[in-house]
């Protein structure tokens, strides 16, 4: 769904630098990446300095020719200067180590979630399982055909939570889940970052050559575009990562890949041919679980935590935006999150799917039954620390004096890592 006029400012870099913890990376301000990440791969070794070259069916990355074939029948030459492409299964790519780590079992946000059934858009085996699994290793996941159909049975009761995607690193906040998460009487209780590793899978026994289509959710093969181009590929969009493969492994189709995640080749049987086809190497999707209020998190005083809101306004932005920063900034709170969204009704679509439309939130504070309102501009606004603090309490009813309407979203423990499913 599309808006007139939107635009998010991220007022702290996410960035990765890897510390010992196992199975999650760190974010740090000091610099974008990590100096051991690389940009992201090239398929085949077609970049004007080789020709394609898989080795055992796998797919050579960076290559221009003249590497040595892989050890442990991993992908060949990846800088084309002899190297060997694969040491111990870790694919090289420009004589860099990728980061391959294993997800802690520990529980994002110190949960072990056992005994919880948390919902999630897709068939098993896809990203939001996979975060759910992370963010609450004992939880057990119910697939759903739609985000829609997630919040809606935590609503009816049938989960305890849902898991929505609501921004990435290569999509901003395009996603907007964040409409659906504002039409229903939820909290969010928790947020994942989970970097996205998107692979290229078969069937067992399948080349790279023999690969004729390849299909996946419409985002990861955008998200993929260069990589499917240098492979000469036909693309077809499907529902989601995993529904491919389930799609791809129930139909034996023998000239067709799916792009999903290594995980998902796991679960499914299937081989992997190529790691890392994503355009740009840094691709993290935030997540968030919902839950039924009132939230069922209690956070310890000292913990160091995150604020959700949604302030509504009619007209004005700039000025609104800049009493809101104004009541942060006067009591030293960080904004993590201010995304603006400015809707004149002028045809540029918005968040009920029709051209033009305002954003639709529930309002839970009205007096008998929790009622849709429309609004045509909105911020979203994740600040650091809880509701319950002082200084947060006092900001938010400062912005409630100016503002037509306010509602908190959640607040839950602040998780800075980025979780890797290798």
């Amino acid at each position: 769904m599309a808006y007139a006029s939107s635009s998010s400012v991220h007022l702290h870099k996410h960035v990765l630098f890897p510390k010992s913890r196992r199975g999650k990376l760190t974010y740090s301000s000091s610099s974008w990446r990590p100096a051991s990440f690389v940009p992201a791969a090239k398929i085949n070794g077609v970049n004007g300095h080789g020709e394609k070259a898989p080795v055992n069916g796998k797919v050579q990355i960076n290559g221009e020719g003249g590497g040595k074939k892989g050890v442990n029948g991993k992908a060949g030459a990846v800088n084309g200067h002899g190297k060997k492409g694969s040491v111990n299964g870790k694919t090289h790519i420009n004589g860099h180590d990728r980061i391959h780590l294993s997800v802690s079992t520990g529980g994002a946000g110190g949960q072990d979630g056992c005994g919880l059934r948390v919902a999630f858009q897709g068939a098993p085996g896809a990203y939001s399982e996979f975060a759910a699994k992370t963010a609450l290793p004992g939880c057990d996941t119910v697939p759903c055909r739609a985000f829609a159909d997630a919040l809606a049975a935590v609503v009816g009761g049938a989960v305890d939570r849902a898991i929505l995607p609501v921004e990435s690193t290569m999509e901003g906040t395009a996603l907007r889940n964040y409409d659906l998460l504002l039409r229903h009487d939820l909290v969010v209780v928790q947020e994942i970052n989970l970097f996205v590793h998107y692979c290229l899978l078969a069937m067992p026994g399948v080349r790279a050559a023999e690969v004729r289509r390849v299909i996946s959710h419409p985002m990861a093969l955008a998200h993929c575009g260069r990589a499917l181009a240098r492979l000469g590929v036909d693309r077809e969009p499907v529902e989601d990562t995993a529904g491919a493969v389930e799609m791809l492994r129930s139909n034996r189709m023998l000239d067709t890949a799916a792009i999903a995640s290594p995980r998902a080749a796991d679960l499914y049987g299937l081989d992997v041919l190529a790691h890392g086809l994503q355009d740009e190497s840094w691709n993290v999707t935030r997540f968030l679980l919902l839950s039924k209020p009132p939230s069922p998190v209690t956070l310890p005083m000292d913990a160091d935590a995150k604020t959700s809101m949604v302030v509504a306004h009619r007209g004005g932005s700039m000025m609104v935006v800049l009493k809101v920063l104004s009541a942060f900034s006067s009591r030293n709170i960080n904004l993590t999150k201010l995304e603006v969204i400015n809707n004149n009704g002028d045809g540029g679509g918005g968040g009920g799917g029709a051209a033009g439309a305002p954003v639709m939130i529930l309002d839970t504070s009205a007096r008998g039954a929790p009622t849709l309102r429309a609004f045509p501009h909105v911020l979203y606004v994740d600040c650091q620390g809880a509701a319950a603090d002082p200084r947060v309490r006092e900001a938010i009813k400062e912005i409630e004096r100016f503002a037509v309407f306010v509602r908190v979203l959640g607040c839950y423990a602040a998780d800075s890592n980025v979780y890797d499913l290798q």
